[in-house]
């Protein structure tokens, strides 16, 4: 039986404040033989979507998402792999500070080819949809498996970067042939030197951040799940049977009155 495992008690926060507290958004789903992931995309939806625009919703964050937006309503999302996790872990085991900021370091290394084809030939870039990953699946365990030890460190960062870029945008070559747009949101998104590599490889596509559609890229996680909250508290289904794979659609998360 799936499980899942989430930070924070619900009831403690609500006992300790005496605020009615939302928390624990993925059991339901996982009961319902979902995967519980990613759970965004009814609000990239509900705040996102356009009647005149297929549009791609990137969220880069420790492992990044897609949510496909069609201009008919339609709706599919999955993750796509590995966001800013690997590239963040790398860089705390080798230069001071919690991450490359703006894609430094890794633009003074070089992409690994070998390395990087390698690390592509993961089988989960080929998994069909639905499906959600997570730090059991990509981490540094997994990476250290496949290199020789002798790589610059520089370099297995570039490469980091190129496996990040690679698999969102090849995610959406594959599944969202008919974009329109992408509009990036997350950690990664602040990561010019990131940024640019998307760009390259999704071109002749418009890529903006969701600071063009009214939201800071800092902001919508954040918006997303005060969304999911205020949706369980009128008990509205949020968990997107056609993302995650549940049997039906339900209302996520536990209340906890305070």
């Amino acid at each position: 039986m799936p499980y899942t495992v989430q930070l924070g008690n619900g009831a403690r926060i609500a006992a300790l404040t005496g605020i009615t507290t939302v928390s624990d958004f993925r059991t339901a789903d996982l009961a319902l033989g979902g995967q519980g992931a990613p759970l965004v995309p009814a609000f990239h939806r509900a705040i996102f979507s356009d009647p005149d625009e297929n549009r791609v919703i990137v969220n880069i964050g420790g492992i990044a998402n897609v949510t496909v937006l069609h201009r008919q309503d339609r709706l599919s999302g999955f993750d796509t792999g590995p966001g800013n996790t690997l590239m963040d872990h790398w860089f705390r085991q080798h230069q001071p500070g919690i991450y490359d900021e703006n894609g430094t370091w890794a633009q003074s290394g070089t992409c690994l080819p070998k390395l990087l084809r390698t690390l592509l030939e993961c089988d989960y870039f080929s998994r069909p949809t639905p499906k959600s990953t997570g730090l059991e699946e990509f981490n540094l365990d997994w990476l250290n498996t496949f290199l020789i030890g002798d790589e610059r460190p520089e370099d297995v960062q570039a490469t980091l970067v190129q496996l990040t870029a690679e698999s969102i945008s090849q995610s959406i070559k594959t599944n969202a042939p008919d974009t329109d747009a992408v509009y990036l949101c997350g950690g990664g998104a602040n990561n010019e030197h990131l940024v640019n590599q998307l760009k390259n490889r999704l071109a002749p596509l418009s890529l903006y951040t969701s600071d063009r559609l009214g939201l800071p890229v800092d902001w919508v996680e954040a918006v997303a799940f005060a969304w999911l909250a205020k949706e369980r508290l009128r008990n509205r289904p949020t968990n997107c049977p056609e993302v995650t794979g549940s049997s039906r659609g339900l209302a996520l998360g536990a209340v906890y009155l305070g």
